[in-house]
């Protein structure tokens, strides 16, 4: 399973190809339109929202609203691109383009610029840009559509911008036990979709509003920490076999590629490691002829499997690296110290990087589904998954000798 994307920010589009789904599960352009959305709410981002309605269109490997078991293509259309033929043609033009050589703290502008050789920053800025995380979106929703065939939804909230936290934590609540063993991750989106920041408290939403306006006024950025939960997931997804197996290795690599994201935790994270042993590990019940825990405090995960809670995710991502009071850089083009330039962009896109995260994690929870169920079409892998999650625990007592 595998899925590549191509594009820059103000070129003509973006385009994703994504293999190794089965055949027969439905998908329409409409779902992915959807989340590609939600990518796009919160307040605080700029201009670029207003530009952009982005639709997806899907090219190739659907018929008839079922996946067909081929590569499935999608393009995104920058509707801006008629505004930047010259900046951005592919083809050498007699047309003198402004050269950008003052690089963003913060930004790959600099490093970019260094690493491949470019003499405009140009070159860096559309590629690295966030605008990428939109072709990501598009092609995680086809796994997340995939994944729903089995009852495993994802949901996201924003747990706190520009250090305003809410009085209670409902994440707690997962880590604590206290959800019912049906609840679904997707009632989180329910709510903090109608939250202008992604949050689940009103009186946290108007404090951060009012913070955002602050940052507006002086021209800064801010950042913050979101939480992705994933319900459904059953057992043993995930291995200890080797370490590019272990399953919450491949969630913090893929919640930490996106962009300005700088820490993630699995469960409590961070905490466990100033907690007695006691106070950190999920105590093992037998419940309704099924293994369970009295508490979900690592996640979700032990030994880099699946144990069949929620998987817990939590993000930190930094303030956005454009500012509109710039602080010192340097003018490649002189070697003379200047402010950083300007460039379009947000105030704050910590509700949409929630939104790009629970993506990120669909992607990795369905790649390794299909690791462990496999399956040609949608109906091989439902028989798969059916027979192993229908069956492990008489395994079990079978196996260690209960009659």
């Amino acid at each position: 399973m595998k899925f590549l994307t191509a594009g820059e920010s103000h070129g003509k589009g973006l385009t994703t190809i994504v293999s190794g789904f089965p055949s027969n599960f439905e998908l329409s352009e409409d779902y992915v339109n959807f989340h590609l959305a939600r990518r796009q709410m919160g307040y605080g981002r700029g201009l670029r929202m207003k530009i952009e309605t982005d639709k997806a269109e899907i090219l190739s490997g659907v018929r008839f609203g079922k996946t067909l078991g081929s590569p499935i293509s999608l393009f995104i259309k920058n509707k801006d691109w008629e505004n930047w033929t010259d900046k951005m043609s592919l083809e050498p033009i007699e047309k003198e383009i402004e050269k950008i050589t003052i690089p963003r703290p913060g930004h790959a502008d600099l490093v970019g610029t260094l690493k491949y050789n470019f003499n405009d920053i140009r070159n860096s800025i559309d590629r690295s840009s966030a605008r990428e995380t939109a072709a990501r979106v598009a092609a995680a929703s086809i796994a997340r559509k995939f994944l729903s065939n089995f009852n495993i939804q994802i949901g996201s909230f924003v747990e706190s911008i520009g250090g305003i936290y809410p009085r209670e934590n409902f994440i707690d609540k997962i880590f604590n036990g206290e959800i019912s063993q049906n609840y679904s991750a997707e009632k989180l989106n329910h709510i903090s979709d109608k939250s202008a920041v992604r949050v689940l408290d009103a009186q946290q939403e108007n404090k951060i509003i009012n913070k955002i306006k602050l940052a507006k006024k002086k021209g800064d950025t801010l950042g913050g920490t979101f939480y992705v939960v994933v319900t459904g997931v059953p057992v043993g997804l995930g291995s200890f076999i080797h370490y590019d197996e272990k399953i919450e290795a491949a969630l913090s690599h893929a919640v930490m590629s996106i962009h300005a994201v700088k820490g993630v935790e699995v469960g409590i994270g961070f905490e466990g490691a100033n907690l007695f042993g006691s106070q950190v590990h999920d105590e093992i019940i037998i419940k309704k002829n099924n293994f369970y825990r009295k508490t979900n405090r690592a996640g979700g995960i032990e030994g880099g499997i699946t144990t069949g809670l929620p998987i817990i995710i939590r993000g930190a991502m930094k303030p956005i690296a454009t500012l509109m009071s710039p602080i010192e850089s340097v003018d490649l083009a002189t070697m003379k110290k200047v402010i950083a330039r300007r460039e379009r962009s947000d105030f704050v896109a910590v509700p949409a990087c929630a939104v790009i995260a629970e993506s990120m994690v669909a992607w990795v929870i369905a790649d390794f589904f299909l690791k462990k169920f496999g399956g040609d079409s949608i109906e091989e892998t439902k028989d798969n998954f059916m027979n192993f999650t229908q069956k492990y625990f008489q395994r079990v007592k079978s196996n260690f000798g209960e009659k």
